[in-house]
C-alpha cells in the first residue's frame, strides 16, 4: 500500500492567512496578548524571512502544523508499590510510536493479517493511542477511597457499587469540562503550552521532506543523549542532582544546609544549586512555559526563599521544632518513581514528634472530642502552613485576576446556562443522541479563533448534549453511590462539592491553559469538608473525591482534547478514546485494587510494608482525611493558631487589583506581565521535595523563551519544542527502566556503591545532614 501524501508540511504565516483569513486576522487586536510584548516568537514561511509572531494564535499556527489530511484514520498496581510509577504523556507517545512503527513494518500486508495492517501508522493513530492510554493508565482516585474503607473502616461496598463509584467520579469532570469547551479549548489564548512539545514531536515524526529529516535527526540525537545521561544523575553520580558550591565549601554548617542544600528530601531550599537531572528540572518543562509565566514564577520563588527562612529563624508557629523541609524517603533512590512520605502534611505534637491520630478515634473511626482534649491540638510544620497560605492566596487571586483581565471570556463561559441558550438547545435536542446536531458553531469574523480549531470544523463535533448527558448520568449515579457505599456524605454536600468543582474548572483550568502552571484546590476542599462534616473523615474523602478529582479530570479532558485539536484527530474519535479509556481503566483499577487488598491486607496496614508492597499512600490518604476532618475548626478558624490560612482566601481576592489599576492608568509600567496567582502559588513551593532544580529551570526557561525566541526566532520555531519533547521522552524512558532495574519497582533496590559522587550515607551534595 502506498504511503499517504505528506500531511504535516510546515506552513508559514502567508499560507495561514490565505487559508484562515475569513475566520480571524493574523494579528487580531482582540487577542489576549495584543500589546507591545517582548514575549514574541517568529517563524519562517517555508524557508523565507523571519516574521515576528505577536500572540498565542500565531505561535501555535507556526510551531504546530495547521495542515490536515482527513483521509487518515485515525496502572493501578503501582499505587500499592513502595515506589510510585507515573506514566507520562511523552512516555506513552514514544512507546506507542515505536510499537506502532514496528507493527507496521513486521505485520504482513497480504493474506488474513492484512486487516491488522491496512495502512501505514500515522499521526492521528498515535494521538488516539496517547489519549486513550493516558485516560486508562492513571489510578482512579476512587480506588483510594475504596481501599481506605476496606482497610481502616471494615466497609466493603459491593462490586457494582464500587465500579459505579469509579465511573461517576471519573466521568463527572469530563462532562462538566466538555460543556465548557467553547471557552477552555477553542480560543487560541487557551493554547496549553505544556502539550506543545508533544504535538511538535508527533508533527515531526510523521513529516516528510528534507527539513523534517533534520528535525527528526535532532530529535533522536537529543533523545539518545539524554537517555544515556540520565543514568548518571539518577544512579551512578547522584551529586549531579544538586551541585552546591556553598555546601562543598561549608559541609558542616546547618544554616548553609538549610538555605543551599537541595539534592535530597528533608534537606534545604536549594538556593543557587545546579541540578543536572532533567527529570527534576522539567517537572514543568522550562522550554514550554511562556516568558511571562516564567517571570512571575521567578518572583514567587524568590519570595518563597525569603519567607520560609524568615518564618523558620523567627520561630513563627514554633517553626524550629520541626524540619525546614519535611520530606523523607522510605525506599530507594529519590525520584518521581520513589514514594515520598511528606511529613510536612502530617500533624505534630509541639515537641516535634509525629501526632498519633489513632489516639483520637473512637471504635467507629470517628473523632472523639474527649480524646482530642487529652492529646491536645496538634501542629503543622510551619513551612507547610506557608504552603497553605500561598495556595489559598493563589486560588482566590486567580478568580480576581481572570475577572479583571478576561471578564468577557468568563461571561461567555456561562452563556450556555442562559434562558435563551437552554431554550435553543431544548428546541434542537434529539432524544436519539447519535443524531444530535453535530455541527460546530460557526465562529464570527472577529473571534480570536485557534487556527487548529478552524481546521477541525470540517469534522462532525461531539455535541454538548453528549457531555451534558455524561455529567447528568454521573451525578445521578453519584447520588445513589454515596448512600450505597456508606460514605456518610449527605446529598446536599455532594451538590456543594460538584458546584465547587464547576467553579474552579472555569478559573483554574483557564489559568492552566494560558500559562501551563497547574493550581491545586485539594487543601481548600479538604478544609471546606472539615467545616461541613466535623469529625467525619470518610465524608471528607468523598467530598474531596467529587470536587478536587472532578476538577482534575476536567483539566485532563481539556488538555487531551487540545492534543486532538493540534493533531487534527476528529472530535468524536477523541471523545470515544477518552470515554472508553477511562471506563476500561476504571474497571481494571478496581479489579487490581480488590485483588491486592484481598491478598496483601496485613502488609498494607503495616507501617514498614515490604520491598514489594506498601500501604503508605493509603495510610497517608486516610491520615489527611482524619486531620482535616478533625481539626479544621481548631486550627484554621478566626482566632486560632493558623487563622491566616483562612484569611488568605479573602486577602487573595485583592492581590491582583493594584497591578490592574497600575496598568489601567499607567500602562507603561507593564504590570500586565505579572501573574499574581503564580507568585502567590509559589510562596510555599519549597516546603517539601527536592529543591535543587529551580536555578537551572529558570536559566533554561529564560534562555529559550527570552533569548532564543527573540534573537533566533526561526531556530526557536523549528527546534525548540521538538528538543523539549526529546529531552522529556529520553529522560522518562530511562527513568522507567531504572525504576524496575535498580529502584525497587520489581521488588529489590540496588543503589550504586558509595563514592564521593554518590554519598549514600548522607546528602548527595555533601551538605550537613540534619536530623
Amino acid at each position: 500500500m502506498a504511503h499517504p501524501p505528506p500531511i504535516n508540511k510546515v506552513v508559514g504565516p502567508r499560507l495561514a492567512m490565505q487559508t484562515e483569513a475569513p475566520i480571524a486576522k493574523l494579528s487580531d487586536p482582540t487577542s489576549f496578548d495584543h500589546k507591545t510584548d517582548p514575549e514574541v516568537a517568529s517563524a519562517s514561511d517555508g524557508y523565507g524571512a523571519d516574521i515576528v509572531l505577536s500572540n498565542e494564535r500565531e505561535l501555535v499556527a507556526n510551531v504546530i502544523s495547521t495542515e490536515d489530511d482527513p483521509s487518515l484514520n485515525p496502572s493501578e498496581i503501582y499505587y500499592f508499590k513502595p515506589q510510585t510509577i507515573t506514566v507520562s504523556l511523552m512516555f506513552l507517545a514514544v512507546i506507542s510510536y515505536i510499537i506502532g512503527f514496528a507493527m507496521e513494518t513486521f505485520i504482513p500486508r497480504r493474506g488474513f493479517l492484512r486487516y491488522l495492517n491496512p495502512h501505514p501508522f500515522n499521526k492521528k493513530e498515535n494521538a488516539f493511542i496517547v489519549i486513550m492510554a493516558s485516560a486508562a493508565s492513571n489510578a482512579a482516585a476512587a480506588t483510594e477511597v475504596l481501599a481506605v474503607q476496606r482497610l481502616y473502616y471494615g466497609i466493603s461496598p459491593n462490586p457494582v457499587t464500587s465500579v459505579f463509584l469509579l465511573f461517576s467520579s471519573q466521568m463527572l469532570g469530563y462532562g462538566i469540562g466538555g460543556v465548557m469547551r467553547s471557552i477552555l479549548l477553542y480560543p487560541s489564548k487557551m493554547f496549553y503550552p505544556t502539550v506543545l512539545p508533544l504535538a511538535s514531536m508527533l508533527d515531526t515524526l510523521f513529516q516528510d521532506g528534507k527539513a523534517a529529516q533534520r528535525k527528526i535527526k535532532i530529535f533522536w540525537l537529543a533523545f539518545s543523549g539524554i537517555f544515556i545521561w540520565e543514568l548518571f544523575p539518577e544512579w551512578i553520580f547522584p551529586l549531579l542532582t544538586g551541585i552546591s558550591v556553598f555546601c562543598l565549601a561549608a559541609p558542616n554548617n546547618a544554616t548553609v544546609s538549610r538555605l543551599f542544600g537541595g539534592s535530597n528530601g528533608n534537606e534545604g531550599l536549594g538556593f543557587l544549586s545546579i541540578c543536572l537531572d532533567w527529570q527534576y528540572v522539567a517537572v514543568l518543562n522550562p522550554l514550554a512555559i511562556p516568558l511571562k509565566a516564567l517571570l512571575s514564577a521567578l518572583f514567587g520563588y524568590l519570595f518563597c526563599i525569603i519567607i520560609l527562612m524568615s518564618v523558620y529563624y523567627n520561630n513563627i508557629w514554633e517553626a524550629k521544632n520541626f524540619p525546614l523541609v519535611c520530606t523523607i524517603y522510605i525506599y530507594g533512590r529519590k525520584s518521581c518513581l520513589t514514594q515520598l512520605l511528606q511529613l510536612s502534611q502530617l500533624l505534630f505534637y509541639e515537641n516535634g514528634t509525629v501526632y498519633d491520630q489513632s489516639q483520637i478515634l473512637n471504635s467507629n473511626y470517628e473523632v472523639d472530642a474527649a480524646l482530642v482534649a487529652k492529646q491536645g491540638v496538634p501542629y503543622y510544620a510551619s513551612t507547610w502552613v506557608v504552603y497553605l497560605l500561598g495556595t489559598n492566596l493563589a486560588l482566590t487571586a486567580t478568580i480576581t485576576h481572570l475577572i479583571l483581565w478576561n471578564r468577557d471570556d468568563l461571561r461567555s463561559a456561562w452563556s450556555w446556562l442562559s434562558l435563551e441558550s437552554v431554550r435553543r438547545r431544548w428546541k434542537a435536542f434529539n432524544w436519539r443522541i447519535c443524531l444530535q446536531d453535530s455541527q460546530h458553531d460557526r465562529p464570527k469574523m472577529h473571534e480570536d479563533l485557534d487556527p487548529h480549531y478552524a481546521q477541525m470544523l470540517k469534522y462532525p463535533d461531539a455535541p454538548n448534549s453528549w457531555y451534558t448527558l455524561i455529567a447528568l448520568v454521573s451525578f445521578i449515579t453519584a447520588l445513589v453511590v454515596i448512600y450505597k457505599s456508606d460514605s456518610t456524605l449527605p446529598w446536599w454536600s455532594l451538590v456543594v462539592a460538584i458546584l465547587l468543582a464547576a467553579l474552579f474548572i472555569l478559573f483554574v483550568v483557564t489559568f492552566y491553559a494560558m500559562t501551563g502552571i497547574p493550581l491545586s484546590i485539594q487543601t481548600f476542599v479538604q478544609m471546606i469538608a472539615g467545616y461541613l462534616h466535623r469529625g467525619k473523615p470518610m465524608a471528607n474523602m468523598y467530598f474531596v473525591l467529587y470536587s478536587y478529582n472532578t476538577m482534575n479530570q476536567a483539566q485532563v479532558l481539556l488538555r487531551d482534547l487540545k492534543i486532538a485539536q493540534y493533531t487534527k484527530l476528529p472530535p468524536r474519535i477523541a471523545f470515544m478514546a477518552q470515554v472508553t479509556g477511562t471506563l476500561f481503566g476504571a474497571i481494571l483499577n478496581y479489579a487490581v485494587m480488590n485483588s491486592i487488598v484481598d491478598n496483601q491486607h496485613d502488609i498494607l496496614l503495616s507501617v514498614q510494608g515490604t520491598n514489594v508492597w506498601s500501604g503508605q499512600q493509603v495510610q497517608q490518604y486516610n491520615s489527611q482525611a482524619i486531620a482535616w476532618g478533625a481539626f479544621s475548626h481548631e486550627l484554621f478558624s478566626i482566632g486560632s493558631r493558623y487563622q491566616w490560612v483562612l484569611l488568605a482566601y479573602l486577602i487573595g481576592l485583592f492581590v491582583p487589583v493594584p497591578f490592574w489599576l497600575v496598568y489601567r492608568y499607567w500602562p507603561k509600567f507593564r504590570t500586565d506581565f505579572i501573574y499574581t496567582p503564580i507568585i502567590c502559588g509559589l510562596i510555599g513551593t519549597l516546603s517539601a521535595g527536592i529543591n535543587s532544580p529551580p536555578t537551572v529551570f529558570f536559566i533554561v526557561g529564560f534562555f529559550s523563551q527570552g533569548w532564543l525566541r527573540v534573537r533566533h526566532p526561526a531556530w526557536f520555531q523549528k527546534y525548540n519544542y521538538i528538543l523539549a519533547a526529546a529531552l522529556d521522552g529520553g529522560t522518562q524512558v530511562m527513568v522507567f527502566i531504572l525504576s524496575f532495574a535498580v529502584f525497587g519497582a520489581a521488588g529489590y533496590t540496588h543503589l550504586f556503591h558509595a563514592w564521593w559522587g554518590a554519598n549514600q550515607g548522607g546528602n548527595y551534595d555533601h551538605c550537613l545532614y540534619l536530623q
